[in-house]
Order: structure tokens, then sequence, then C-alpha cells
């Protein structure tokens, strides 16, 4: 018998590798906040504290598999944590944030639960190449979103928000509209792969994301669907020119990009306004003038990490008592960071982003058949939907787990591509990971 499988000689036997792979799947879907936060719900959408308590025990299923798959691939996780080194700093960051924190039991409750998703962000980076991690997400989200689908139709009442608007079998309209967002990107990356033998159920699977992502309504992931098409645009047009009209790209979607945001900042209120929508972003604009005043009287090292959004925080029940309802976070994902940890947790965060972004970047220019198009386009699409949301240093949420994953991967890949860049190459994962069966 192999030592790698489970069960008797002579019967049935489980690899370690189908381990991985369900296990990996699985926990995404729990992370992703699917069907049993819906169900311990309130009418409203509230969870009361002994719903959160009880949405805590899948979790624990989750960081006992992250936990044997690293020390089995220790080796691995060691290599990819010298890679990139900012990224172990910021699992250290939420735990050191306890010494000055306004609450510091709530930080290191909460800093424990984010340090394990971290910890399932190097499983998926060192036993998945991004083909197999694209695979993988084309399964877990295409049944979140069938299953979404499926439910507007037997349960209407369940499946929507007391508005009306679509949520599927999440807690919030807005969770159903990013998960449709990603989806519509990985049924589109698997169409233009091509390799993976998908396509009639990617585009069934995209025409389900369209529709989940429509009936939602949800503005922030509107937006990163229409940027991810974007980006796909850019990607491929980078890839396919010289060094030369690569820099000339850049430079050109970097202006753009800046442009943009400048004549959003200058002419969206007034152009809302005069299309009678509401101007403040549902709430956000007032939010975030009283979030700024909070972060100017502790910018140097922040309240903790997430103890400023508690009961127990004055200056959060005030600024809930000023808008009239209760903000969970500041709907801003770089603000929180800065509510959380102040400069001293933005300085390593932001010296990562612009790193690992031209780190994606050369390996879909230098690497493009290994299926880099996908993970450089979430990488920004995240940076995006937190502009109006908060899904930074979030612990026990999918997206971000992805998203860390994301930049462990092309830290971990890079290096590896860059010195052997002769062709025919050899991948540089075959030492890192198996190949999944998805033919």
């Amino acid at each position: 018998m192999r030592v790698d499988s489970l069960g008797s000689a002579s019967g049935p036997t489980i690899s370690w590798r189908a381990i991985e792979c369900w296990g990996a799947g699985i926990s995404l879907f729990i992370q992703a906040g699917a069907f049993l936060p819906l169900i311990l719900a309130d009418a409203d959408g509230t969870l009361s504290e002994s719903a959160k308590s009880i949405l805590r025990l899948p979790c624990f299923p989750v960081y006992a598999f992250t936990i044997v798959i690293l020390v089995r691939n220790f080796p691995q996780f060691l290599v990819a944590l010298r890679r990139n080194l900012i990224v172990p700093l910021i699992l250290v960051l939420p735990f050191l944030s306890a010494l000055w924190s306004i609450g510091p039991s709530t930080t290191l409750r909460r800093a424990t639960g984010l340090l394990f998703c971290l910890l399932l962000s190097y499983v998926l980076a060192i036993r998945f190449t991004p083909k197999q991690l694209l695979f993988l997400l084309f399964v877990t989200l295409g049944a979140c979103i069938s299953l979404s689908v499926v439910m507007s139709v037997v349960s209407p009442s369940l499946a929507s928000m007391p508005d009306g608007a679509m949520r599927g079998v999440f807690i919030h309209k807005n969770v159903l509209g990013w998960y449709a967002s990603l989806m519509i990107l990985v049924a589109t990356a698997v169409l233009i792969d091509g390799t993976l033998g998908l396509r009639r159920t990617a585009f069934i699977l995209l025409a389900a994301g369209v529709i989940c992502l429509a009936s939602s309504g949800s503005m922030t992931a509107i937006i990163a669907t229409s940027v991810a098409y974007c980006l796909i645009g850019f990607y491929s047009l980078l890839q396919k020119s010289s060094s030369i009209g690569r820099v000339v790209i850049v430079l050109f979607f970097v202006q753009l990009s800046l442009g943009i945001l400048i004549s959003l900042h200058e002419f969206l209120v007034p152009a809302l306004e005069a299309l009678g929508k509401d101007a403040t972003l549902t709430g956000r604009v007032p939010l975030w003038e009283l979030v700024d005043r909070e972060i100017s009287d502790r910018w140097m090292l922040g309240y903790g990490y997430q103890a400023f959004w508690t009961v127990a925080n004055p200056e959060a029940t005030h600024i809930w008592l000023m808008l009239g309802w209760a903000a969970p976070h500041a709907h801003n994902g770089y603000r929180d960071i800065l509510l959380s940890f102040g400069i001293m947790g933005v300085v390593p965060f932001v010296m990562m982003l612009p790193y690992a972004i031209r780190q994606g970047a050369f390996l879909q220019c230098h690497d493009p058949q290994y299926g880099w198009l996908w993970l450089n386009v979430l990488t920004i699409m995240v940076l995006v939907m937190n502009l109006t949301e908060s899904i930074f240093f979030v612990q026990n949420d999918a997206i971000f787990i992805l998203f860390t994953a994301a930049i462990i991967m092309f830290s971990l890949y890079a290096p590896v591509v860059s010195l052997s860049r002769s062709p025919p190459r050899q991948a540089p994962s075959r030492g890192l990971a198996n190949g999944l069966q998805i033919s």
C-alpha cells in the first residue's frame, strides 16, 4: 500500500491529494459564508451573539485541515515564508496590536481567526498551481451561485432581502454580488483558457453569475466586474506586447486609472444627484467623514485589530448615533486598516502591493500558459472592492484568503520563472503541487 493513502490495503484508499483538493474546496465554501449564516440570521438579516458562536464551529475543521496540510508540506511552507517576508509580518501585526488595543481580548480572538485564514492562503499557494486553483474555485463558486439561483426559485422569500434584492444563499445582497462578480471572472477565465474542457459549464455558470450580479444590485460588485473585464484586456495586451510596448501600455493604464479616480472624486456626487441617486453612496460618505476624524486621533498605531467597531468602544457608539444606523465597519478597507493599525499597518501593506502587482504582471508576460491572468485580475478587483467595502484583514473570509494566496503565489513562482525563461520552461510548481485530475 502507498504511504500517501488512507485505508486498508485490501479496501478502497484515499490519497492525500484527494484530501487536499476536497479539503480546500470545502474550506473555501465554508469561508464564503454560504447557507449557515442565512439560516441562523434573524428576519432583518442580523446575527445574534449565539448565532455568531455557532458560526465559529465549522471553522475549526478548516483550521485543523490547514495545520495538517502545512505540517505535511513544511519545507514548502518555509520557502513561501522566505520569499515574501511582508506576509509573515502581516501575520504578526494583529497580535502585536493587542499591546495597544482598546479591546485586547477581542483583538487576540479575531487575530487568531485571521492567522488560520492566512495559513489557509499558504496551503492554496503551495499545493495548487494557478490553473488548479482556478478549477477549484470554478467548482466551489459554481456551487454557491447555482444554489443561489435555485434558492431564488424554490424559496424567493428566503433568498431575497426585505427590499426585494436577491441575496441567494448568502446573508446579504452585497455578499452575493461579490461572489457573483468572482464567478463571472472565473467562468470567463475558464472560457479564455480553453484547456479545462469545461466551456459549456462555464457558459452556464457565467450566465448564472450575471443573473445573481444583476439581481443583487450591488454597485460595488458591478463596478468590480467592469474593472475585471478592462483588466483582462489590459493584461492580455501586455502579454502580447514587446518590452517597450509594455512600458507604454503600463504608463497609459496608470494615467487613465488616476484620471478616472480624480474624476470620480470631483464629479461622482454631482452626477449621482443629477440622476436622482443616493449621493451619500448609501450612507458611506457621512460615515467616512466621521471615521476620518477618529483615524486622525490615533493615526500612528490605530485602535487595535478590529477593536474599533465594538459596542464597548464609545467612539463607535458615537458614530452609530450620528448616522442613525450601526455600521459594522468603515465600508472602506483602507480606512479600516488605519483604524486597526494606523500608519504602522498601512506602510507594509502599501509596500507589498506594488511588488505583488509587478510580480504578477511579470508572470503573465513570461509564463502566460500557466494561467496567471485571472489571479492578476482578482488581485486588483479586491483592491477596487475595498474602496466601498471592507475585505482586507477580515477573518474567515474567502475573498481575503484568495487575495493573500494570489500574492503568496506571485512571490513563490516569480523567482523560479525568472531563472528559467529559456524555452521549454520547466513548470516551477512541479515540486510544490501535484496535478489535479480535471479532464
